[in-house]
């Protein structure tokens, strides 16, 4: 079980986010005061999330009255980021949901939709250009990483590319396999021969 304290913290955080991304309230509107539970298989723990219209208060719990639950694990939880993905997943039964879709789909929606203007938030603490030159060198280093994988994925596909040309075609085999039975087949003909000469 998760502790209070790292629970207070995650609430800390999330309330920080809010204040960074004022859009988030205006997003959640239609869920105040509703509770949405969150019930993760992995860790055998629940969470209660309501919005109050200005922050909101996560709890652990193991009530299951909520105006909607959802029970999956932690890896289908990162993919409701879209909520269109919401139906799909109770389709693969990778995600249960009780209760009222449309207050999943306003959390999965605001959450998606989260716009943090770094830049404006960071001048406060080093200046307008100090933060500048940072988010520029940290989308520098964002583009240089995809670039790279990118590159890292296409060679390897090309390794893999040049490894399938070495491996034999089927046809091929099939041709090698003829031409050993009748060499195998010209051999007992010749050997046939020979013990003919030599009685």
């Amino acid at each position: 079980m998760l502790s209070q304290l790292l629970i207070a913290l995650i609430e800390s955080a999330v309330n920080q986010v809010f204040k960074l991304s004022p859009n988030l309230h205006n997003l959640l509107s239609t869920a105040r005061q509703q509770t949405l539970l969150i019930y993760i298989r992995d860790w055998q723990q629940g969470f209660s999330i309501v919005y109050t219209g200005q922050q909101l208060i996560i709890l652990s719990t193991t009530e299951t009255l909520a105006d909607c639950a959802i029970s999956t694990d932690i890896n289908t939880l990162q993919q409701l980021k879209d909520p269109s993905k919401i139906t799909q997943l109770i389709r693969e039964n990778k995600l249960d949901l009780e209760g009222d879709l449309h207050l999943a789909q306003t959390y999965s929606k605001a959450f998606s939709k989260l716009e943090i203007d770094w830049e404006e938030h960071l001048s406060g603490y080093i200046g307008d250009a100090g933060s500048f030159q940072l988010i520029n060198r940290l989308k520098a280093a964002e583009q240089t990483r995809i670039k790279t994988d990118s590159t890292l994925s296409s060679m390897f596909s090309a390794l893999l590319q040049d490894e399938l040309r070495v491996a034999i075609h089927p046809l091929e085999l099939d041709e090698f396999k003829q031409r050993n039975r009748q060499l195998k087949a010209d051999c007992a003909q010749l050997e046939q021969r020979i013990n003919a000469l030599l009685n």
